[in-house]
């Protein structure tokens, strides 16, 4: 990875050799989809990268929307923080147990919140097992209550009426990481209520596409690749979406990664476009 990759991911070695520093939080941000018959939160008391506290999101939301798992409110979020005994100045490290897929919802998410120093572990706990790495299991130790300044970054957050405008303008680079099959749709929707498709004039790059076969992040020269190929040009703007916000993250982060440091994520998603709202749906190839 390039040296300015080096901001938002770090490897088991580098995180082997840092746990227990004082001024690191490692978070286990791991999320399922409603149907997968998985929790996060279970799964994370039976086995965790010691020290790590949960990252819940679908707590650390928007309790108000109908739509799932949407940016909370900054008071929210502060509070949350400040009960787990995040800190500003702290530098968090997030991780999930796919090996690169939830945390990267949570990078963003603290991003989006003004907190810059948060970084993905590459392969997350599947690679961190894999290597015969410590375990606990078990409720976090208590910390104590650490004072969060939540500073929103709207440029990292684009919501519904930008998304008209985009469509309108016709000048902003939109990638959907969706499987192809719903993307074109060809396959229906997993959340009811939801047309298939997607948003006229948008690409897609299928999240699996920008992982190795271990769940790590593919090379810099992949990931460019990977985009050019799907019609993106990485150097300029654009706007991430997906099915809910969570794989949109993805690639937010991967175009972090490569350079492409602003790449805000559609937070409402198809889950907020597929309705039935009179908003434009194209299918097919893009």
């Amino acid at each position: 990875m390039p040296q300015s990759a080096n901001n938002w991911i770090v490897d088991t070695d580098w995180l082997a050799q840092h746990l227990g520093t004082p001024g690191l939080v490692v978070l286990d941000a791991s999320w399922h989809l409603p149907d997968s018959g998985r929790k996060g939160k279970d799964e994370y008391l039976a086995e965790h990268i010691p020290g790590a506290l949960f990252f819940d999101i679908d707590d650390i939301r928007d309790e108000t929307s109908d739509l799932p798992h949407m940016l909370p409110s900054q008071v929210k979020f502060a509070s949350r923080m400040k009960k787990m005994g995040i800190g500003d100045g702290m530098r968090i490290v997030v991780y999930d147990s796919h090996g690169l897929f939830s945390a990267a919802r949570a990078w963003w998410t603290f991003r989006a919140m003004g907190h810059k120093d948060v970084a993905v572990l590459n392969g997350g706990l599947r690679k961190w097992k894999a290597e015969g790495r410590p375990l606990e299991d078990g409720p976090p130790v208590p910390r104590t209550a650490r004072h969060f300044t939540p500073l929103k970054d709207n440029d990292l957050v684009r919501d519904i009426d930008d998304m008209r405008r985009y469509l309108a303008d016709g000048n902003m680079q939109i990638v959907d990481a969706r499987p192809a099959a719903r993307f074109e749709g060809r396959e229906a929707e997993p959340r009811p209520g939801l047309r298939a498709g997607h948003i006229p004039g948008a690409r897609n790059v299928p999240s699996s596409r920008i992982l190795n076969e271990d769940g790590t992040l593919k090379s810099r020269e992949e990931l460019i690749a990977i985009f050019k190929e799907a019609g993106i040009d990485p150097a300029k703007p654009v706007v991430t979406t997906c099915g809910s916000g969570v794989t949109a993250a993805m690639l937010s982060f991967a175009l972090a990664v490569v350079g492409q440091t602003n790449a805000p994520v559609y937070d409402g998603s198809w889950a907020e476009w597929g309705r039935e709202n009179g908003l434009p749906v194209a299918t097919g190839p893009a």
